[in-house]
This record gives structure tokens, C-alpha cells and sequence, in this order.
């Protein structure tokens, strides 16, 4: 059964890198659809492309359904620069039809305002000492290489997926220190920014919990979590895992799911270009 939200909030896919749940995110986005997208941050890995990335065929149909969506239901979409999409810089703030990258967003819900950010805000590594936040992004690409070739093997005997890197992430104390702070450091933004919560991505951890009076939501992303926020027309909010909403059997081929045409390929066009 297909879905409508007012809102959903995905980040960190990471397009470019050999670990990018690209096409389950197409599948997702066939599913559930809504009248707002807001990508928020690392949709499109810039480090790994300029190193040894690769741009795949699915890379660019989750483009292509993002035009559908907004072809078939007028869908605006709010693209937010993250630290791995920092080559966005020089073309913020931008607007295209429906389509606009900005640094972050402040979005009503119902009585409610959030703060939209990507969070590396706070991430001193990542803002200040970028060659050390890229010397350990070679160490993580390897525990996602790694965690690709565990899951495959966990496939064939017929297993569920599971994520070796998220339980690496979850055994380390610093780790764990990190992700804490940073939940109450970006909590005590949107209390600068006058907001009733936070709405953020870059740990590669999906949550909803309160800090205090504010409300902390994370999106989580498309490399080991499979996760979105969807807001509905109530203006209440969940975390939608890919494996439980997930409605289309994984075996069915994409050509067989019906798709309205798409008639501005520009977009598309552009990014091929610039690959």
C-alpha cells in the first residue's frame, strides 16, 4: 500500500560510494511519497567521488524519481548541504522550479518550529581539520566495504541484514560520548533559533527522543540504517525503516512498477556532466 506524507527527511545516501543503499531508496520513494522532501546533507559524497568513487545507474534514477515526484505530486524539495556535499557551497542559496539548496531550513508543523540542519555545525573535525575527518572516512569506507560482503554472505543463508558498522560504532565508549554530545549541543541550537526542535542527520543515527523541552529528531541515512522521518498531515512524526514499510517485494524488477513519464531530464543532464 502506498503512502502520502506531508513531510520526509532523508540524509546521508552518500551517492558515489560503493556503499549506498541508492536503489532500496528509489524503492522507498515509490512507496511513499509527500507534497515535501528535504535532503538533508551527504546526498551526494563529493570526497569519495574525487577519490575512487563511483557514480552507478542508481545513483542517478534516485534523481530521476525525485523529478517524478515532483511532476506527479508537485513535491517541493529542499536539498541542504551536508559536509560530504560541501562543493555546494558556491551555489547556495539556489532555486530551480521546485527545487532549492540552501544551509538549513526552519520548517512549521502544525504549532510547531524546527531547526533543519545537517549537524556537521558542530563537528570540529569536520569544519575545522578536514584532513583528518578524511583520513578516518578511509577507515569507515573500509568497515562499509566490510559490512557489504558480511551482509551478502548473511543473504545466501538466508539471514537478515544486519549492521556490522553500526554495532562497531555502538561498542566504542567515544563513539557513543560523541553521539551524545552532539545531540545536546545541536538540542541547544534550536533553542538559539528560537525552535521547538531539532531535525538533523550526519551520525548515522536514527532517533526521536525529548532533550529538556526540545524535541530531537534524526533521520538516520541510506548507507547502514535505511531510515526516514515522515511527518503526516496531523503534523505527527515517526522513523520509517525501509524493511518494515516496505511494501514492494524486493524480487520485483523496477520496470515493472508503473511510473509517470519524465519530461525534463535536465537536472539529470547536468549531473551527468558534472560526474
Amino acid at each position: 500500500m502506498k503512502k502520502h506524507y506531508r513531510t520526509i527527511v532523508i540524509s546521508d545516501v552518500h551517492l558515489g560510494t560503493a556503499g549506498s543503499k541508492a536503489k532500496e531508496l528509489v524503492k522507498f520513494l515509490k512507496t511513499n511519497t509527500c507534497d515535501r522532501l528535504i535532503l538533508n546533507g551527504d546526498i551526494i559524497d563529493g570526497w569519495q567521488l574525487k577519490k575512487n568513487g563511483k557514480w552507478k545507474k542508481a545513483h542517478t534514477r534516485f534523481f530521476k524519481r525525485i523529478i517524478q515526484m515532483i511532476e506527479a505530486h508537485n513535491t517541493e524539495v529542499i536539498y541542504l548541504r551536508g559536509n560530504h556535499d560541501d562543493f555546494l557551497d558556491h551555489l547556495i542559496p539556489f532555486r530551480l522550479g521546485n527545487i532549492s539548496i540552501q544551509l538549513d531550513y526552519t520548517l512549521q508543523s502544525n504549532d510547531k518550529k524546527y531547526y533543519v540542519v545537517h549537524g556537521d555545525v558542530f563537528d570540529t573535525v569536520t569544519t575545522n581539520l578536514k584532513w583528518i575527518a578524511k583520513l578516518g572516512d578511509i577507515g569507515y569506507t573500509f568497515l562499509l566495504w566490510l559490512n557489504q560482503r558480511y551482509n551478502n554472505y548473511r543473504l545466501k543463508r538466508g539471514l537478515p541484514y544486519y549492521s556490522l558498522s553500526q554495532a562497531v560504532k555502538a561498542k566504542v565508549k567515544k563513539a557513543v560520548s560523541y553521539i551524545s554530545d552532539f545531540e545536546n549541543q545541536l538540542s541547544g541550537l534550536a533553542e538559539i533559533k528560537k525552535c521547538d526542535g531539532i531535525i538533523c542527520g550526519h551520525i548515522h543515527q536514527p532517533a526521536m527522543k525529548k532533550i529538556g523541552n526540545l524535541e530531537y529528531m534524526n533521520s538516520g541515512d541510506w548507507v547502514e540504517s535505511l531510515t526516514a522521518l515522515v511527518e503526516d498531515y496531523e503534523g505527527r512524526w515517526e522513523i520509517v525503516y525501509y524493511e518494515d514499510k516496505l511494501v514492494v517485494d524486493e524480487e520485483t524488477d523496477d520496470d515493472e512498477l508503473e511510473e509517470p513519464p519524465i519530461h525534463d531530464l535536465t537536472i539529470i543532464n547536468a549531473l551527468k556532466k558534472n560526474r
